[in-house]
């Protein structure tokens, strides 16, 4: 009797878990849409690429993004990095300098004067949407955490299991609205050891507040 009465408690409790987990998982349910508070235009030598930006999702990481766009420092570096049909890699200002070609891809500042901590936070939206088609993440020197910089890179696919294990490790700070056509015409473009052999430049990168 005493056996059948654990038993029954033990499974009680277990049901109760399990309502528990699945009504927390409702509360989740459906996906928010992250709040947009900046949009950028990124106007390159392929075309120009619009995107929005989550400053409440990942607040130290925008405004490191905007600060940099804004003073200029984007301008005139190259995309250095392709994967065909993965992602487009750019922020390095060693690409400025053709003598440095070996080094590109090893650079990168930031306003905090060196590398800042990532912002992974499981409830933001951005974070529980994942690396989508478009999706704008910090380009860090993964698997050493909170190594951000200012290099970037963009999704040209849906891609959540990126990379392994299967939980973001670069942070999510924003998404392309329009201009997807250009970098998906980057990502088909002939490379050499990843660069694009005909140089893809940053012409300008202008960030703006929303409206509020």
């Amino acid at each position: 009797m005493r056996k059948q009465r654990g038993s029954s408690r033990m499974m009680m409790m277990a049901a109760l878990l399990l309502v528990m987990h699945c009504n927390a998982w409702a509360q989740q349910s459906p996906l928010q849409s992250p709040e947009v508070t900046h949009t950028v235009v990124i106007t390159t030598s392929m075309g120009t690429v619009d995107v929005e930006l989550y400053g409440k999702d990942a607040p130290k990481t925008v405004r490191n993004f905007v600060e940099l766009a804004n003073r200029g420092f984007y301008n005139g570096q190259l995309v250095h990095r392709v994967i065909p049909g993965a992602i487009v890699q750019m922020g390095d200002p060693k690409t400025k300098d053709s003598t440095l070609r070996r080094q590109w891809g090893s650079g990168g500042e930031s306003i905090y004067g060196g590398y800042f901590e990532d912002e992974l936070n499981t409830m933001t939206p951005s974070y529980r949407r994942g690396y989508v088609e478009g999706a704008l993440a910090m380009a860090n020197r993964w698997p050493t955490p909170n190594s951000n910089t200012s290099q970037f890179f963009v999704m040209l696919t849906d891609n959540n299991k990126l990379p392994k294990p299967m939980k973001p490790v670069f942070t999510i700070f924003g998404k392309v609205t329009a201009g997807m056509d250009v970098l998906h015409a980057i990502g088909k473009m002939e490379l050499l050891h990843g660069v694009p052999y005909l140089p893809v430049r940053l012409v300008e990168v202008k960030a703006t507040p929303t409206q509020r």
